[in-house]
């Protein structure tokens, strides 16, 4: 699947009602940029970075599938191998429940 694809899935895949709060995820797959905004009611993604994300998110595009698509979260050697990056480990386990 490729990164347009999964970010066009996780629109689908949402989840009202899971957030507390407006949040701003900033989303580097492979070469592809994406700014996601979750509230209450939605997900947004739309092409592009946006400056003061809540959440930075560089990852691998096969890692970042599994998150979505598995809800399976990225292991230890993802990390240290450099395929998975997150500004904040709260709001990445807070992304995995809001999607089906």
């Amino acid at each position: 699947m490729t990164p347009d694809q999964l970010v066009a899935e996780m629109t689908r895949r949402y989840v009202p009602g899971k957030v507390p709060r407006a949040l701003s995820y900033y989303l580097s797959i492979g070469e592809h940029k994406y700014t996601m905004r979750l509230s209450a009611e939605a997900c947004a993604i739309t092409p592009g970075k946006v400056e003061n994300a809540d959440c930075v998110i560089k990852s691998d595009p096969a890692v970042f599938a599994k998150l979505v698509l598995e809800r399976k979260a990225p292991g230890p050697l993802d990390i240290a191998r450099g395929k998975f990056k997150t500004s904040d480990v709260s709001l990445l386990a807070l992304l995995q429940d809001c999607f089906r």
